[in-house]
């Protein structure tokens, strides 16, 4: 199967062309299964070719290279895959979870226009995404950290008829570009100092460099400025929520599996570099506990089901930066792993509600479905069972590795886990919010008519996700309870080298051991936070059906318009930007580039008018002409013998 996986990455290509170019000409039932197989047979490969691989035992990476792409003098970069524990996790998500949502999109994209342009922007998403986390340099890195960047312009404007939509592409497409400067600095410098992009010869060559460790902070800020953009925090995080124009399938997709984990992916991979930026990783938890808080704060009081998910997407984010900024590089994998499941079950559990709505988005629109789409019902519970982190859900687990690593990092680890638990409880309440008004709360769906479950496309996806949000969660477990470390072992060849090289120059920042008694305490209280705010909610919407934090005044107001951060970066970015196009530019466009242009072209044509007047069609001229050039060409030479 090792020699067989480049065409994981080949068929989701494949598909794309496919749908792509014969959108008008294919049924939509059969371009639908195409791009489900396109993405399901790179599933079961990658799932061979672990068993293969077996990541347990294997230390060094296996690279596949397929062709020679960039050669320029004693640079060369190709596309070749390195094949190891990181790559491996990544794709296996990657593609079972693409591959559910895929299936699911058949329901869901019933009776859509653009059904067959929709699969092919789908597999285009997972062909790029697949080359990014699966490339061995960052140059195929950066093609597929750009593709996605163009595969989620596509998707999120898909509808580009809708002002709404097109808008909403393009904010996501200008706010990665952003990011993308730091990407390209980053490997720039990385290029000067280890004088190749591929990772295992950059790991090789950066442990002999004698200051790696003074240029270590500048790059790994440099890369967190690229995750900042597509991993959506602060201050680049706008584009998300507004990504919700997109159809249901497309936000799963972006949200769960693709997308915004690339950040995340990137700090990982290059682990050997963020081991000696100690201030730039702290910087990053800063940022990352902040965005949890943050984000979770705007999501109390929306009222738009996929927006108070796209919300939920950032917090969680935020969390996987705490702890990618706390060197806790498995605990963020880990919670990569288990959001993927619960964040696309609860993205695709609220397309069912919307699909049985008839597209209605609106929580205060909603109620009492619990009973009429019960298999939704039960699994979008579920899924907020495991974003909640109560025991023994996924999201307990992963969420509680990072907390516990947050806590013991350094001096400032007590104010770090403070806000991430104080994020955890606002992440249980405004969850159980949504549940309680959507499933158990009046009914106010009277306009609705034929409120009935999802085809079996759409909730077999569900089911499965459910059964992954219950159970991955046991893949790394706390000493009071199992003590089972197997992804601790399974990412350790991964992480190692980078370790020791921190090791060795003297900058790997010190976690505080704790004693089992604490990390129990630990994990218990934020247990008690998630019940605290599910109780907040229980009798906020369900004993109480009109509660006073649904009036829109004073702080409340802040946060139901987000803390006017879009209306802020409208005033401080955009308005200036269009005044000094709409002037400036203008100006020097019009008054000065136009009038020498113009003058050019207007000089030109005083010319040949005053030429034109020498071919006047008279022969009588004409001999006049020869007689005068004759008598010229004489005087010249007359004149030059004396």
């Amino acid at each position: 199967m090792l020699d067989l996986f480049p065409i994981v990455v080949l068929l989701p290509l494949l598909g794309f062309l496919h749908n792509g170019l014969l959108k008008d000409k294919i049924p939509h039932r059969f371009a639908g299964a195409i791009g489900t197989l396109a993405v399901f047979i790179p599933f079961l490969i990658t799932l061979g070719a672990f068993n293969e691989f077996n990541p347990m035992e294997r230390t060094a990476p296996q690279l596949v290279s397929v062709f020679d792409w960039i050669v320029i003098g004693n640079f060369k970069s190709s596309f070749g895959y390195q094949i190891d524990q990181l790559s491996l996790y990544m794709t296996l998500i990657i593609t079972g979870i693409g591959s559910l949502i895929h299936l699911y999109s058949m329901g869901y994209m019933k009776g859509n226009k653009g059904y067959n342009r929709f699969f092919a922007y789908l597999n285009l998403f997972i062909f790029c995404m697949l080359n990014l986390v699966l490339s061995d340099n960052l140059v195929l890195t950066f093609l597929g950290w750009e593709g996605v960047g163009l595969a989620s312009y596509l998707l999120i404007g898909f509808d580009y008829d809708k002002v709404s939509s097109a808008e909403a592409g393009m904010k996501a497409f200008i706010l990665n570009r952003i990011g993308d400067v730091g990407f390209i600095l980053g490997t720039g410098f990385l290029f000067w100092l280890g004088g190749s992009l591929e990772y295992v010869t950059l790991q090789t060559n950066l442990s002999e460099h004698s200051n790696l460790s003074e240029y270590a902070n500048i790059i790994a800020l440099f890369f967190f400025i690229a995750a900042m953009g597509k991993s959506a925090q602060i201050p680049l995080y706008v584009w998300l929520p507004d990504a919700m124009a997109g159809p249901t399938p497309v936000s799963a997709l972006i949200h769960a599996a693709t997308m915004v984990t690339a950040g995340v992916f990137l700090i990982v991979r290059l682990n050997f570099v963020f081991y000696l930026a100690p201030e730039t990783s702290f910087f990053i938890a800063c940022i990352g506990a902040l965005t949890a808080l943050f984000a979770a704060t705007i999501g109390i009081l929306q009222n738009d089901i996929k927006k108070i998910l796209a919300y939920s997407t950032v917090s969680q984010l935020g969390f996987m930066f705490l702890a990618m900024g706390s060197m806790s590089y498995v605990a963020g994998l880990f919670h990569l792993m288990t959001h993927a499941f619960f964040k696309a079950l609860l993205f695709l559990g609220a397309g069912s509600v919307i699909h049985a709505l008839h597209h209605e988005q609106n929580i205060k629109h909603m109620g009492k479905l619990f009973g009429k789409i019960k298999i939704t019902s039960i699994t979008f519970l579920l899924g907020t069972l495991a974003i909640a982190g109560f025991f023994p859900f996924s999201g307990f687990f992963s969420k509680d590795l990072i907390l516990e690593k947050a806590y013991t990092y350094g001096a400032y680890g007590s104010i770090l886990w403070t806000m991430g638990v104080v994020a955890a409880f606002f992440t249980s309440f405004y969850m159980f919010r949504l549940v309680f008004v959507v499933f158990f709360g009046k009914d106010n769906t009277e306009s609705h008519h034929k409120i009935h479950e999802s085809p079996w496309t759409m909730t077999l996806p569900l089911m499965i996700l459910a059964i992954g949000a219950v159970f991955v969660g046991f893949l790394q477990t706390p000493h009071f309870f199992l003590h089972i470390d197997t992804l601790e072992r399974y990412f350790a060849p991964v992480l190692t080298s980078g370790y020791q090289l921190a090791i060795g120059k003297g900058t790997l920042a010190k976690h505080i051991e704790l004693s089992h008694n604490i990390e129990f305490s630990l994990a218990m209280f934020s247990v008690i936070i998630a019940s605290i705010g599910f109780l907040l909610a229980y009798f906020l919407y369900q004993r109480n059906q009109n509660p006073i934090l649904e009036e829109h005044t004073g702080f409340r107001k802040i946060l139901f318009h987000k803390y006017y951060i879009d209306e802020i970066y409208e005033i401080l970015f955009v308005k200036p930007f269009v005044f000094v196009s709409k002037t400036i530019a203008y100006y020097f466009d019009t008054k000065i580039l136009d009038r020498f242009f113009i003058g050019i072209g207007g000089s030109f044509g005083v010319i040949a008018n005053g030429l034109r007047r020498l071919q006047s069609g008279f022969i009588g001229d004409y001999a006049l002409y020869v007689v005068f050039g004759t008598f010229c060409i004489l005087a010249y030479l007359l004149t030059r013998g004396v």
